[in-house]
């Protein structure tokens, strides 16, 4: 980490989740294309990474491509693709030496094969039983979307004997969902929009949420730190009054 007064700063067990907003509007702030602005925010992610695990975090969902992006033009589609395989290939080496477990999740497989195929390996690659941290990539993601796919799931399974209606509850709908995480501490937005753009809406229920202007490829470690330290000073009440 870039200052070492932070380094000691830790927030064991905790789960946040970061939308990672801005990269184009970086790329067109710095004269540059699209492409070059998800590059740079690909460098950001490592470094953020890396000192989530220094914070021993839990884990850190990271929102990456959304269900709606699929929308935007097919040169940043295809430049994105070739950045996922480049971004595997440069930055697992350093999640398996930090022991960090990957996990992607969300509907990828329109990427294609080549990226499918590296997704795998690395999932295999750092399937930690004791990891550092637990990174999710949303790749492909869409929040409705996943809740729509587990009630059809479970849908299924009441009508196939496999689950009963009187069971159900938080625990066994959060089985059901693609997301690999359950209750949700923190999630930051960066780039300054005021939206969870239909990220993680299940896990939210009770979530701090906190917005940066801050656009994501220039978003460093210290502002990081700076929102956990905020989240550290947050009562949680959870419905209940102030102590």
């Amino acid at each position: 980490m870039a200052n070492n007064n932070n380094s000691s700063f830790t927030l064991p067990g905790l789960n946040a989740a970061i939308i990672m907003d801005g990269n184009g509007r970086w790329a067109k702030k710095n004269t540059m294309n699209v492409t070059s602005g998800h590059e740079k925010g690909v460098d950001v992610v490592r470094r953020i990474v890396e000192t989530a695990a220094e914070a021993k975090l839990g884990s850190l969902s990271l929102y990456a491509f959304s269900t709606e992006n699929w929308s935007r033009p097919k040169k940043e589609i295809l430049g994105i693709k070739k950045l996922i395989i480049k971004a595997i290939d440069s930055q697992v080496p350093e999640l398996i030496k930090q022991k960090v477990k990957l996990d992607f999740f969300g509907d990828f497989e329109d990427f294609g094969k080549q990226v499918t195929d590296a997704i795998d390996q690395a999932q295999k690659d750092t399937d930690f039983q004791h990891p550092s941290l637990k990174l999710n990539i949303a790749l492909g993601y869409g929040g409705r979307a996943d809740i729509i796919q587990a009630t059809k799931l479970m849908a299924n399974d009441i009508n196939s004997d496999k689950l009963s209606v009187e069971t159900i509850n938080d625990e066994i709908f959060f089985k059901y969902l693609n997301a690999p995480i359950r209750e949700l501490d923190l999630l930051i937005r960066t780039g300054g929009d005021h939206r969870i753009s239909n990220f993680l809406l299940y896990h939210l229920a009770y979530t701090e949420i906190q917005f940066c202007d801050t656009l994501w490829p220039d978003f460093t470690e210290l502002e990081f730190i700076k929102c956990l330290k905020k989240f550290s000073k947050t009562e949680r009440r959870f419905g209940k009054r102030s102590n």
